[in-house]
């Protein structure tokens, strides 16, 4: 079998659901690692990214509720940093001790990455980009009364969330740190969050107040670093058309031209499913060969030995090549 180099995201709602203690963020993170770590068993070289929205809106809301004139609340893309290494250290440790016991030997790092992003992204004037918790309607209200300057959104019928702007990546800074080390055998966690968004200011790079998707800045890695394949991590087996309707059909192999289709039907929610299908149809459009996979963390196993989930392809092809 011919060793691939996968880039795996997953989503930061598998790493916290409902309770948000550092303990039970590092339980759901024990499980996730014994799934992941089935890619070094088959031999293939891993790259992790993972998002951190529950995270980072919820370090947001504690910084708020503790901010003063002296001990001011930190920036967004600060705080993307902190849960970059908050998150990073559970999953390598999570990763490390998965390692151990399936009787393997590598080693794992976390890459603060920063992401560059265009100044004059429109997303700075139109924030979409869901963060932290789910509200009720009510509390989402009272959230905004006693921080007028936040923005809060329906999403996708599961509640009210703040959001933030969400500029397009055009570059990973520390593309080459990946690339270095996984041609060292390392695995690495990177573009945590969907990246610290920053923009070129001469020599330096300034933060940006705004949170990058996951989705778009994994497959900007993905690209950068020469992967075979990017596969993204959702709720759901498949990507479905007609979701939750008498006429829903899973997509099994599908073709980017297809999937073009769906998107000029608005198949897909703006919200979940829509910027991971945007993600994967840009991946395999601006590589060689290469293939997106969209399924969820328990088939992964599934999706290695049989090939489950939606596999997105340029042009139709065998599912196991």
């Amino acid at each position: 079998m011919t060793k691939k180099r996968i880039v795996v995201a997953l989503g930061g709602n598998a790493i916290l659901s409902q309770d948000a203690s550092a303990q039970a963020q590092q339980a759901a993170l024990r499980k996730t690692a014994a799934y992941l770590v089935k890619f070094i068993q088959n031999g293939d070289e891993l790259v992790i990214s993972h998002g951190n929205g529950p995270q980072v809106g919820n370090l947001l809301l504690q910084q708020a509720t503790g901010s003063t004139e002296n001990n001011p609340a930190m920036p967004i893309d600060t705080a993307v940093a902190m849960t970059q290494g908050s998150i990073g250290y559970w999953l390598q440790n999570a990763l490390n001790e998965e390692i151990k016991k399936v009787g393997l030997k590598k080693e794992t790092a976390t890459i603060v990455t920063q992401v560059e992003v265009a100044e004059t992204d429109p997303a700075f004037q139109n924030p979409s980009k869901p963060i932290g918790p789910f509200y009720t309607k009510e509390i989402a209200e009272a959230k905004h009364l006693e921080h007028p300057e936040y923005k809060f959104v329906e999403d996708a019928g599961r509640g009210y969330r703040r959001v933030v702007p969400s500029p397009r990546p055009i570059n990973v800074i520390e593309s080459n740190v990946v690339e270095t080390l996984v041609n060292n055998g390392v695995v690495p966690i990177s573009v945590g969050g969907g990246g610290v968004p920053v923009v070129r200011n001469g020599n330096r790079f300034a933060g940006r107040e705004a949170v990058i998707d996951k989705d778009f800045a994994s497959e900007k890695l993905a690209e950068q670093i020469n992967a075979d394949v990017l596969i993204i991590l959702t709720a759901v087996d498949h990507v479905f058309v007609n979701f939750n309707k008498p006429t829903q059909k899973a997509l099994k192999n599908v073709s980017v031209e297809e999937l073009q289709q769906y998107l000029d039907e608005n198949q897909f929610a703006k919200g979940s499913m829509l910027p991971k299908v945007q993600a994967a149809m840009n991946f395999v459009e601006n590589t060689h060969n290469a293939k997106a996979v969209i399924t969820s963390l328990e088939s992964i196993g599934d999706f290695l030995e049989q090939g489950t989930g939606t596999v997105i392809t340029k042009d139709y092809v065998s599912v196991k090549e």
